[in-house]
């Protein structure tokens, strides 16, 4: 069973993201208690594809440079049972259907669930699409997150009704760049879910200012940071664990405001 709810149990969640492997596997345990240090509620463990087309520029790079370092799957696995023993925050992986699919689907999820995972988010799958992973999930005892934007409109009802763990909204360019705007659109899209049933949502956004995180926070359950670690890797490469656990402190401190 997941324990991705226990995210959600004091107050607002945030959600940190990480690319597997970026500098090395090594490197993104430091990154991942770090941000455990820090305050971070949960973590999304990336894992790299040579072709992330529903990602940003920094999230393509640390992709880019995490196959470089000769990432793999199995690698990442290994890696996560080592996490999974030096932190108790819920850890989610996200990845490609590719990813999976090459690997063998029931292998992939089998594995993930022994490795200490509890959940999984597919960027590139349609939700009309996740009769072929979802049920494995299922099986065993993964969430399979949805993801819903402001375009989603009246798909958003079918895909919250049948997601597991916690909503994913993604967020516009436009909307992460105006407080104002992201309080507004962050609260339409939670309104939408709460609407159809009592599941936690949280707002993803690159590498939100504290003015930014706190908007989100306040119209939402969390706030996914989705770019800090990427960003920091690629300034700073293995010495940046320092750099992310202290933005990630000044992000949970804001959200703890809102």
């Amino acid at each position: 069973m997941s324990d991705i709810h226990k995210a959600f149990e004091n107050g607002k969640a945030l959600i940190a993201c990480v690319t597997c492997g970026d500098p090395s596997l090594e490197t993104t345990g430091a990154i991942v208690r770090a941000m455990d240090e820090a305050g971070a509620d949960m973590a999304v463990l990336g894992i790299p594809f040579s072709d992330p087309t529903v990602e940003g520029p920094d999230a393509q790079k640390a992709n880019a440079r995490a196959l470089s370092g000769g990432a793999t799957v199995d690698g990442i696995f290994d890696a996560t049972r080592e996490l999974r023993k030096k932190t108790r925050m819920p850890l989610v992986f996200m990845t490609y259907a590719n990813v999976v699919f090459s690997y063998g689907t029931e292998h992939f999820i089998r594995t993930a669930a022994e490795a200490g995972a509890d959940g999984l988010i597919l960027s590139d799958v349609p939700w009309e699409e996740k009769e072929e992973f979802q049920p494995l999930c299922e099986t065993y005892g993964l969430a399979y997150i949805p993801t819903i934007a402001p375009a989603s409109g009246e798909r958003t009802e079918k895909i919250v009704r049948s997601g597991d763990g916690f909503v994913y909204c993604v967020s516009s360019p436009e909307m992460a760049a105006d407080p104002q705007k992201l309080y507004g659109g962050a609260d339409a899209m939670a309104s939408r879910v709460r609407k159809v049933r009592d599941i936690p949502c949280a707002v993803g956004l690159g590498m939100p200012t504290p003015e930014q995180a706190k908007a989100a926070a306040a119209a939402a359950d969390g706030v996914i940071v989705e770019n800090a670690a990427a960003c920091l890797c690629g300034q700073y490469g293995r010495t940046c664990p320092s750099r992310v656990k202290e933005y990630i402190r000044t992000i949970k401190e804001a959200i703890r405001e809102a």
